[in-house]
């Protein structure tokens, strides 16, 4: 057995989802591409990974100089595991 819907409900509801994408394309921009979007993000986590890695070479090296680890590093930098 299949569910019916009649059309006119059918009709409702692509007016519905076509009005909330028409607010959320308005809130990322009218000529904002999804695809533009995720790729600038991705860019960007990319840059953070590597300045946390090249951060955190900096401070093994620190840990190596003051003969402690890097967990006592963070510890007195105020560092937090999220």
């Amino acid at each position: 057995m299949h569910a019916t819907t009649s059309a006119k409900k059918q009709k409702e509801y692509i007016d519905r989802l076509q009005a909330e994408i028409d607010v959320l394309q308005k809130r990322i921009g009218e000529d904002e591409s999804a695809e533009a979007i995720v790729s600038r993000h991705i860019n960007l986590l990319h840059r953070y990974n590597e300045a946390k890695d090249a951060t955190q070479l900096l401070i093994g090296r620190l840990a190596a100089s003051k003969e402690t680890t890097v967990r006592q590093i963070h510890n007195d930098m105020d560092l937090l595991d999220d």
